[in-house]
């Protein structure tokens, strides 16, 4: 048995890396299996992904295109299928910002592949991203369309944005470790993506994972204390029980006994608008304790950051 402290990561490191790359790196995450990532390894893995329909994987990278119309027309049609899981600002008369993931752009190029923007978007895409459409390009055949420009932003352009539009079209990666309470709670937060590590897969009797389950430790009890003592024994009793279900069980099947204490990591990826949501609703004093444990800390890494967004954001203390 192994106790260890809540923690969080702002996952810069991935802003630099290309898409596929920080798709398969968090994609991995799920089953703990990072170790896995060599050269090469990339491609395979997002096919396999794409083939199996995994498609939360596919939404942890996220772009901005800015896309210029002739025609009014163009843009009703679009906004006519009202498109999902985008953000969407007309930034000029005959122009859009338009930030969404990779399952995002794949699923409207999949059930709206024929409106002219759309068609636009695919075609520049898929040309540039090919291996995110390997599987539908050879059936819809885009081309690029007259009076239709596509371009993509970079990240410095989208940092260099407006305040108002950077909180949307910007999004950041945070990758959590704490317990399964807290991440009962973080996915109820509906527009973000996540990833989680999954105890479904994962077989703690393993080398790699110490042949033992890792704990969160208590923000409740102090370590020493009769309180402290009772969750540690509890904690090494259902270790026990679990390991010996697994000399005859699947991991699905022995994770049924594992508590809310179990250590878990979840990548939480979402705008900054919606991290500011979070900060004003998951570090107030009415918020679980273990959650305000990672939130408050994040929230100040958060300012440093992206100060004009979260300047004035203070954590309530009563």
């Amino acid at each position: 048995m192994r106790v260890i402290p809540a923690s969080f990561e702002i996952m810069e490191s991935l802003d630099r890396q290309s898409m596929a790359t920080r798709i398969e790196l968090c994609g991995r995450l799920c089953y703990k299996s990072e170790d896995k990532i060599v050269a090469g390894s990339t491609e395979p893995f997002i096919k396999r992904i794409v083939q199996h329909g995994h498609n939360s994987v596919m939404e942890m990278a996220a772009l901005t295109l800015k896309v210029a119309y002739d025609a009014e027309s163009m843009a009703t049609q679009f906004f006519g299928i009202q498109p999902k899981f985008l953000q969407i600002d007309r930034t000029d008369k005959k122009e859009l910002l338009i930030t969404g993931t990779v399952r995002a752009f794949r699923e409207l190029a999949r059930d709206h592949g024929n409106v002219k923007i759309i068609k636009a978007i695919s075609a520049f895409l898929g040309k540039r991203y090919p291996l995110f459409y390997f599987d539908l390009a050879p059936k819809r055949g885009w081309i690029p369309q007259d009076g239709v420009k596509v371009e993509k932003l970079s990240l410095a352009e989208v940092d260099g944005l407006s305040a108002d539009l950077r909180a949307k079209h910007r999004f950041v990666a945070v990758r959590f470790v704490t317990n399964r309470a807290v991440t009962h709670e973080i996915v109820r937060h509906r527009p973000c993506s996540f990833l989680q590590e999954s105890q479904r897969y994962c077989r703690y009797s393993e080398e790699k994972f110490g042949n033992e389950v890792t704990f969160i430790k208590p923000l409740f009890y102090q370590e020493g204390s009769e309180e402290y003592r009772l969750w540690e024994r509890a904690m090494t009793e259902t270790e026990a029980i679990y390991l010996k279900l697994l000399e005859t069980s699947s991991p699905q099947a022995a994770r049924t006994v594992l508590p809310n204490s179990c250590k878990t990591e979840i990548i939480v990826y979402a705008n900054l608008l919606e991290w500011l949501h979070i900060f004003r609703l998951r570090t107030t004093p009415a918020a679980e304790p273990s959650m305000r444990e990672v939130t408050i800390p994040l929230l100040q890494a958060m300012k440093q950051k992206f100060a004009t967004i979260f300047d004035g954001v203070e954590p309530e203390t009563k």
